[in-house]
């Protein structure tokens, strides 16, 4: 697998932005079942001619359409995948394994890719490991075809599941009764609105642990005797039906203690509610204005007929004089709690001496009980199959692998998914890009974003923003005010000084010679 770097123009979103050099994968150990999809054709698969039970005949038929083609985003040259082509109809389609999966000593590793490439509102993307029967004929495939398992990812509305669902097989009647493993521990959202290309796992071992991932991540483990819902076996002990509670059971924990007796001072007659002493009617209240009044302005309809319709009365409508009075009509004082108010007597509660406790039927042995201590070995199965109905079309599979070899469905992803994983995420916007389609989708990010962003930097530029010094701030000098007469004082100096230069140079123009 060679992955070289190149620089190109900017391209759609659904071209790849480097080069890849895609083979086929191979498995590199024992299989029983293995499709690439890669020759582009549905040769070794059959899609389902038979018609649904039960059901109106225009949705009956399994008329669904599939498709082998490439991914709509982020392809792979000459990688192809099996696409649901429709919507709102029923589609089936399946393939025979190499050889039949029996369930004996060796761990069941199922693997596959899906990718909801335009989302999923209601549908499923699940396997079902057809059992291995005698009439099993895979034209005929339909919902109530038996199969082993059932596992792989299904929504619709707001719930989202990946399903393990397994068949057992009662060993004293042979009913099969379907057992489904607890829910997932970790939110599966995002693996169905993403639409990118997620590997779903099932591991299932002889000591029938089991484990399910997603893009080779543990979502959820349990144990086939502990963790399936209804339980593989069935309790030892069950209820006698035909036990009955004895009319003299007393199941009462507490009754009345006989021997309280009423105090003479309990007041049972005593009103909840009295009017308060202590309120007083407000100033300005119009005690003669009722509180609404006949519309003056109204006029009895020329169609009314008094002996069809009975005397006309002009409609209410509330009283002006009362719009600017604390009210109108007779004052009443509010009620309040009556602080002597007690209720009826009842005598406290006692512990019941001839309690008994909650009756409980008596336990017998269950006829149908039986202990299946290895669940694990289910009905061997021989076929894989696709019977979905969904309500998004383009759903893409790709990949399916069946072995009891762990290292070989690992190797196998990575020749496969990991190439389209690598692809995505060279291919995936910025960050800044992905949070700006985050906010897209939901508007009230931007909240978060400004709070995030905005506030911290609000908060440096107000600390540490740059403060002025003292150097910086520019002085003015200020004259002192003077009173009155300094101002006089300062006047006449200045005018005596004025004279003098006078004085002197008129001397000066009477003496040119100076003195000489």
């Amino acid at each position: 697998m060679d992955l070289d770097k190149e620089e190109t123009e900017t391209q759609p979103e659904s071209d790849v932005s480097f080069q890849v050099t895609y083979k086929t994968p191979v498995p590199t150990g024992d299989v029983y079942f293995a499709e690439t999809f890669d020759d582009g054709s549905l040769n070794r698969w059959q899609i389902s001619k038979t018609v649904k039970e039960d059901i109106d005949d225009d949705i009956a038929k399994y008329d669904g359409r599939w498709n082998v083609e490439q991914l709509k985003e982020n392809k792979v040259p000459g990688d192809l995948g099996l696409v649901l082509k429709s919507r709102a109809k029923h589609h089936a389609i399946a393939a025979l394994l190499d050889r039949p999966f029996v369930f004996q000593d060796e761990p069941l590793i199922v693997q596959y890719e899906v990718n909801f490439q335009d989302g999923i509102d209601c549908g499923g993307a699940y396997v079902k490991l057809l059992s291995a029967v005698e009439d099993l004929d895979l034209e005929q495939f339909h919902d109530r075809t038996q199969y082993s398992i059932m596992f792989g990812p299904d929504k619709c509305g707001e719930d989202y599941k990946l399903h393990f669902i397994f068949c057992h097989k009662n060993p004293l009647n042979k009913d099969v009764e379907e057992k489904h493993a607890k829910r997932a521990d970790v939110d599966l959202k995002k693996f169905y609105t993403d639409r990118k290309t997620h590997l779903y796992t099932l591991v299932l071992n002889p000591d029938n642990s089991y484990e399910l991932l997603i893009d080779q991540s543990t979502v959820s483990r349990g144990s086939l005797l502990q963790d399936v819902v209804p339980p593989v076996n069935p309790p030892r002990e069950i209820d006698d039906p035909h036990d009955s509670k004895p009319e003299d059971w007393d199941e009462k924990a507490k009754v009345p203690d006989p021997e309280a007796v009423k105090p003479d001072d309990w007041d049972e007659e005593a009103p909840a509610k009295i009017e308060d002493p202590t309120a007083l009617k407000p100033e300005g209240w119009l005690d003669d204005e009722a509180e609404f009044i006949s519309d003056p302005t109204a006029e009895k309809p020329l169609d009314w007929d008094e002996e069809m319709d009975g005397e006309w009365e002009a409609p209410q409508i509330p009283n002006p004089a009362c719009a600017t009075a604390p009210g109108c009509g007779e004052w009443k004082r509010p009620m309040i709690n009556n602080p002597q108010y007690k209720g009826k007597w009842k005598a406290p509660l006692v512990d019941n001496p001839n309690y008994q406790g909650v009756w409980k039927p008596r336990k017998i042995q269950n006829p149908d009980f039986f202990e299946d201590l290895q669940p694990f070995r289910m009905t061997p199965f021989s076929a894989l199959g696709l019977e979905l109905w969904s309500m998004t079309s383009d759903i893409y599979f790709d990949n399916f692998l069946i072995t009891s070899h762990r290292e070989v469905a690992d190797r196998w992803a990575s020749d496969s998914w990991g190439l389209k994983k690598l692809v995505a995420s060279a291919n995936e916007p910025g960050i800044v890009a992905q949070l700006m389609i985050a906010a897209e989708e939901r508007p009230w990010l931007w909240v978060i974003y400004v709070l995030t962003v905005g506030l911290p930097v609000g908060l440096v530029v107000l600390f540490c923003w740059p403060k002025k010094t003292e150097e910086e701030y520019k002085y003015k000098k200020v004259e002192v005010p003077q009173d009155d007469e300094e101002e006089e004082e300062e006047e006449e100096e200045e005018e005596e000084d004025t004279a003098d230069k006078e004085e002197d140079k008129e001397e000066a123009a009477a003496d040119p010679a100076g003195g000489k």
